[in-house]
């Protein structure tokens, strides 16, 4: 017998369902099952899960055909267990690494009804805040099990589903099951307790349970909520039918019915202030319904406090003593805001008159309308005239002639525009004046933080990538390769995003868990890999020709990505060796990162087969010119495979790259070609063929499946009809 079933509903949960999944199916130990069920989820969470199942066969996916609700698609997957135990774990949650043998160990030992397991809140800012485990049991319980009766104390754990694992033979023997309806683990967990003979408890962090800074039930306002008291009357009803066995746990369990009441109604983010006199209503009714004859241990102090005014029924008095404690929090709040405040305002007054002005400037030109047609355009922090922005631009120049575009570029990079392409110089009185009164903002980057988010502005990131690795609040938990990121202010970019525009389901998935925001994600493929779509042979051969490369050459375009964590690296590369394994036609073609773009210098003609690409302003050209990119972890991989020409993988840092970056994906393992881990490897993908060989294609065609399937030469069309037009999706 299987000894643990992973149920893991899945509901609007793409972006973190992948790391769900990993960290228990990466764990050392194996006698697992995870059962997925899709709930009806409109994302790909389903697809997801079949991705799993295709290549993992402990891996046991359900798809329902409509959104049953969290308690019931847990049922479907307990129905279809076979484990000795079930956990049931949130697909947004994640395991930490390496408990798993610890809790079979336990459960092999034991042979608990229960076994409860510790956990930490994982808050979307990177910051973990303990559980309630240590202070409700000071001294772990070690080893032992024990009934509730004899641990009443345990009933202050938090009640949820995912931190214990229930025997499975037990919940049918009891007919214990989730119930409809939001708090649903109430009238699970609680009971489950008290009707276990052999409760244990497992003093080591388990499970990160992720505190979602959007989407959350926790975080949505609405009268859902009031579902937490039917949910209540059922583990009353319950304590009723089963009489004298449970009938000393009542003064408890009530306790925590008027704790939990009381923790519903002081988040703002759960009830709105229109309905918390009903709620508290409802309190009051319970409260005296469910009263226990011989009375209840009242908490000491303000909680207290509030349980003798829920009992009096006195919502006045209650809402009034709220209200006061919550004026003088903002109170300190606004005290120790002014003083850290301090040292600001005192390098600010050190700065140029020249940016106060522009910046008073900028806000005066805030407090005019609107200019309905304009569009102003960037990308790479005004780097020049490329990426996505571009190609949506050209669209939208075709598709919507009466939008105005104009681009911000750097002074240097003025040159380097195509003729006829409105500008404005990065940093002037135009400059402040467009980003105050602009339509529409078309980045691949994020604006500056003076930008505000005005009414009835659109904001459309584009990105410049499919991230092979980390990116946003992901790289909190990298900090090597995050030193010098402000969070806090990142997120205040993000949510001026009304458009997330994405290349791929992964894409998406990665972006919804990286930058939580309440944006609408554009699906629609890269607006910059429409001309890699459409481009003709004559294309490619007028591509060559600008580089001074002839139609019978073998060129092949290495292109690394940048490394944030090592300032100055470069790859351990040697072009002459190179050139010499590609033989007398073979032409090589260097391009550094665009972080680099001011140490670059024009490329004059190939000395000696090389030439330097780098200072090359459209990467595409460089694209439609190569038979073969060399990279590492560049997302340069995704927008060539449009081109289905070979790729080699060149990681020859990959094991200290993804532990200082982190990664998305083992990219050694799904590669889109051809692999090598050091130079001479390299070197010996070209000698032997394997560059291209039937090995290299399968993987180049099941890269682009995964990645490219959406890039049909209209990307940039839908964006603007959908963005510009407001035509549906």
């Amino acid at each position: 017998m299987t000894l643990i079933s992973f149920v893991v509903p899945a509901y609007r949960v793409q972006g973190y369902l992948r790391e769900c999944l990993d960290s228990i199916l990466d764990q050392p130990f194996g006698d697992l099952e995870v059962i997925g069920v899709d709930d009806a989820s409109p994302d790909d969470s389903g697809e997801i899960l079949a991705e799993y199942a295709a290549r993992d066969a402990r891996v046991h996916p359900v798809r329902l055909a409509e959104n049953v609700g969290l308690g019931p698609a847990r049922n479907i997957g307990l129905d279809r267990a076979v484990g000795e135990y079930v956990w049931f774990v949130d697909g947004d949650d994640w395991l930490v690494p390496g408990c798993l043998p610890h809790v079979a160990d336990r459960l092999r030992d034991t042979r608990p009804d229960v076994l409860l397991v510790d956990h930490v809140r994982a808050h979307w800012n990177n910051v973990g805040t303990r559980s309630a485990m240590r202070d409700v049991f000071p001294e772990p319980p070690g080893a032992t099990t024990f009934a509730l009766r004899d641990r009443p104390e345990t009933l202050r754990l938090l009640h949820t589903a995912w931190n214990r694992l229930v025997r499975r033979e037990f919940l049918v023997e009891r007919g214990l099951r989730f119930e409809p309806g939001w708090y649903e683990d109430v009238s699970f967990s609680y009971p489950a307790l008290m009707a276990a003979d052999r409760i244990g408890v497992l003093d080591r962090v388990c499970l990160n349970y992720r505190q979602r800074r959007t989407g959350a039930i926790t975080r949505t306002r609405g009268d859902r909520h009031f579902e937490v008291f039917a949910q209540w009357h059922r583990v009353f009803r319950l304590m009723d039918r089963w009489g004298p066995a449970v009938a000393g746990l009542r003064p408890a369990i009530f306790e925590r019915m008027v704790w939990h009441h009381l923790t519903v109604l002081g988040n703002g983010d759960r009830i709105a202030p229109e309905l918390r006199a009903p709620f508290f209503a409802q309190m009051h009714a319970d409260y005296v319904r469910f009263l226990p004859p011989e009375g209840y241990p009242v908490p000491p102090g303000v909680e207290g406090l509030k349980h003798r005014l829920v009992a009096a029924g006195r919502w006045r008095t209650f809402s009034a003593l709220r209200e006061a404690h919550q004026a003088g929090e903002v109170a300190r709040r606004t005290a120790v805001g002014a003083r850290r405040r301090v040292a600001p305002v005192v390098r600010r007054t050190a700065r140029r008159a020249r940016d106060t002005a522009l910046r008073e400037y900028y806000r005066a030109e805030l407090r005019r309308p609107i200019d309905p047609t304009l569009a102003v355009y960037a990308a790479y922090w005004y780097r020049g005239y490329s990426c996505n922005p571009a190609a949506i631009y050209e669209a939208a120049r075709r598709l919507a002639p009466q939008v105005r575009g104009v681009w911000i570029v750097r002074r240097d990079r003025v040159a380097a525009l195509p003729p006829g392409v409105e500008y404005v110089i990065a940093g002037t009185r135009e400059y402040h004046r467009v980003l105050a009164r602009a339509h529409w903002l078309v980045n691949n980057v994020n604006f500056p933080d003076f930008v505000r988010k005005r009414q009835g502005s659109v904001h459309v990131q584009t990105h410049h990538g499919t991230p092979v690795k980390v990116m946003g609040l992901d790289q909190q938990r990298f900090p090597v390769g995050a030193m010098g990121m402000n969070f806090a202010g990142l997120l205040r970019r993000v949510d001026r995003w009304d458009y997330s525009i994405t290349s791929n389901s992964f894409s998406t998935q990665m972006w919804e868990r990286a930058y939580p925001a309440d944006y609408t994600t554009l699906e629609v493929g890269y607006p910059r890999n429409d001309r890699l779509v459409r481009a003709t042979p004559e294309e490619c051969r007028r591509a060559r020709a600008a580089l001074g490369l002839g139609a019978d050459e073998y060129v092949v375009l290495y292109a690394p990505t940048h490394r944030e964590h090592l300032p100055g690296w470069r790859p351990p590369f040697d072009p002459d060796r190179m050139r010499d394994v590609l033989g007398p036609a073979g032409r090589l073609l260097m391009r550094s990162h665009y972080f680099h773009d001011r140490e670059r210098h024009p490329g004059g003609p190939a000395a000696d087969g090389v030439l330097d690409v780098s200072a090359h302003d459209r990467v595409e050209d460089l694209y439609l010119a190569a038979d073969v990119l060399v990279t590492d972890y560049s997302s340069a991989m995704f927008d060539y495979g449009v081109l289905d020409r070979p790729i080699v993988v060149y990681a020859p840092d990959w094991d200290a790259y993804r532990v200082a970056r982190g990664v998305y994906f083992d990219l050694l393992a799904e590669p889109p070609g051809a692999v090598a881990v050091d130079f001479p490897g390299l070197l010996d993908v070209f000698r032997s063929g394997a560059v291209d060989d039937e090995t290299a294609r399968r993987a180049r065609a099941a890269f682009r499946d995964r990645f490219c399937a959406l890039d049909d030469g209209r990307a940039a069309e839908r964006v603007v009809r959908r963005v510009f037009l407001h035509e549906p999706a």
